[in-house]
């Protein structure tokens, strides 16, 4: 018996989008990257509707430029390298456009990602203050820190991984990381002092 497409791993999907242009692998590999890429992109460009446009615009980079994966690397890294180029082109435009601040506004929401876990209200409350401020200091973390501390400490790739999607020596990698850690811990050693 035949599996279904939803059993597929994400690398079979994308093979048979390339041998065949069924477009049910492309509106699956879309469904599940959608969402992690999004918070990863705001993450790193800290602004909602930004970071929905980067990931309309890596879907049809990654539709139009289907052929262009090789089976060498995971799906994930191919996808993730697309989003992060998307958002260092970004920030590039950002700071060519304006030298004001990069904070965003009061009234912009913060992207939540539902808990299945039951939380009592003031665990949330404080749970959504702290990734506030979090989210806060990691946009003061140097760029060329904070898309591998994302990477790593948010979205959980490995090091390997991180190193083929940046295109950056395993030890540059690992020592950015440290680096960018470094920044953060500075910068929260308050939230943690209380």
């Amino acid at each position: 018996m035949k599996k279904k497409f939803a059993e597929y791993t994400d690398e079979e999907l994308i093979k048979e989008f390339q041998d065949h242009n069924t477009l049910e692998c492309y509106e699956l590999l879309v469904k599940r990257y959608k969402d992690p890429l999004t918070n990863f992109v705001y993450r790193f460009v800290g602004d909602r509707d930004v970071s929905t446009d980067i990931v309309q615009d890596t879907m049809i980079k990654f539709y139009l430029n289907k052929d262009s994966y090789k089976s060498i690397a995971k799906f994930s890294t191919w996808i993730y390298t697309i989003a992060g180029n998307l958002a260092k082109n970004e920030l590039k435009r950002r700071s060519r456009r304006t030298i004001f601040s990069i904070h965003k506004s009061d009234d912009d929401k913060t992207i939540e990602i539902e808990d299945k876990k039951f939380f009592s209200p003031d665990r949330v409350a404080d749970s959504v203050i702290k990734n506030e401020i979090i989210q806060k200091a990691l946009l003061k973390v140097k760029e060329v820190y904070r898309e591998v501390v994302i990477l790593r400490d948010i979205e959980s790739f490995s090091y390997e991984e991180i190193s083929e999607m940046t295109g950056l020596s395993i030890g540059t990698v690992k020592s950015r990381i440290n680096r960018g850690r470094a920044q953060l811990q500075k910068l929260l050693k308050h939230i943690y002092n209380e």
